[in-house]
């Protein structure tokens, strides 16, 4: 039976289907949100890099997340401003199914390097008599290699699990880039493994750590109250306020687009819910780090002065 099907070599990904001036503007804004994506990330790395102060564990997982935003950014948006300006937005198929990979990838490294970086402020403020005890450069290392090499596994299950579909049609892909729930559409089988799988994946990379990571932030939270100094508790707070944030953002999006009622979200929700955590979160993520976080701008400040004063 699968004699008669036709494998496709190349999709057309739809994206945003609005009026060619619309979609000027889009270009120019996404262009500018992409810029400052890779420069505010890109200042964060160069950051902590460059100043001896923040080679410390916290600043250690924040320059992957800031890695990792950059190459997930990377990974999507090009492809999405060059279908913006030209009217063939063809994708060979086999390059569509890298860019469902790396996605992927990228996607679940950031989830489980926050669930990291909560886990190090839980350490930090509940346990800082042991903290350099706990959290030693070997951990560090640890965790931030089982978190890349085992997010790649797992993509590489779903890809493996996407190869052995037979894929005939149609040509299409009502998205700004090859999402895998959009891409399962083409597979002239069925897909109810993939999905099983993709669902069975959320649970344990989005609300799993999500838990944990509500766990630790319990924790901390009845830790601070109990501290007796204004200023500590402030201090507290606001080396954990960031970090929630994008916490916030990124898992609250993720967990809408893959685990809410599919009914609810149609395809044209579901590409916008897709831009939060393909451009928006990545260029929120050194924003929120900088204004909130009195270290970072600090770092900042001294670099600038020895630039300055060179």
């Amino acid at each position: 039976m699968r004699g008669n099907q036709t494998w496709i070599t190349e999709v057309s990904l739809l994206g945003f289907q609005v009026d060619p001036a619309l979609e000027c503007f889009l270009f120019g804004l996404f262009s500018l949100f992409y810029l400052f994506t890779l420069l505010g990330n890109g200042v964060i790395l160069g950051i902590i890099c460059l100043d001896p102060r923040l080679h410390t564990p916290m600043y250690f997982f924040l320059s992957h997340l800031a890695t990792v935003d950059m190459a997930y950014a990377s990974n999507n948006v090009p492809k999405m401003l060059e279908n913006l300006v030209n009217q063939r937005r063809i994708i060979y198929f086999i390059p569509c199914l890298m860019q469902t990979f790396l996605y992927l990838a990228f996607a679940h490294i950031e989830c489980l390097i926050l669930v990291v970086m909560s886990y190090d402020r839980y350490v930090a403020i509940c346990h800082p008599l042991y903290y350099t005890i706990i959290v030693n450069w070997r951990l560090c290392t640890i965790l931030a290699a089982t978190s890349w090499i085992f997010s790649f596994l797992l993509a590489l299950v779903h890809l493996v699990l996407i190869l052995r579909l037979p894929f005939c049609g149609p040509h299409e892909i009502n998205h700004f880039f090859c999402e895998i729930l959009s891409v399962l559409k083409l597979a002239c089988a069925d897909t109810t493994l993939n999905k099983t799988v993709i669902f069975a994946a959320c649970v344990f990379i989005l609300v799993g750590p999500l838990c944990l990571v509500l766990i630790s932030y319990t924790r901390i939270l009845v830790t601070i109250l109990r501290i007796q100094s204004r200023v500590g508790r402030r201090k507290a707070f606001s080396t954990c306020s960031s970090h929630l944030c994008v916490v916030g953002l990124f898992f609250g999006s993720a967990i809408i687009m893959y685990m809410a009622p599919k009914s609810r979200h149609p395809e044209e929700q579901q590409k916008i819910l897709s831009l939060f955590y393909s451009l928006f979160n990545p260029m929120l993520n050194p924003l929120i780090y900088s204004l909130r976080n009195t270290e970072v701008k600090g770092a900042l400040r001294r670099v600038l002065w020895k630039e300055r004063s060179v």
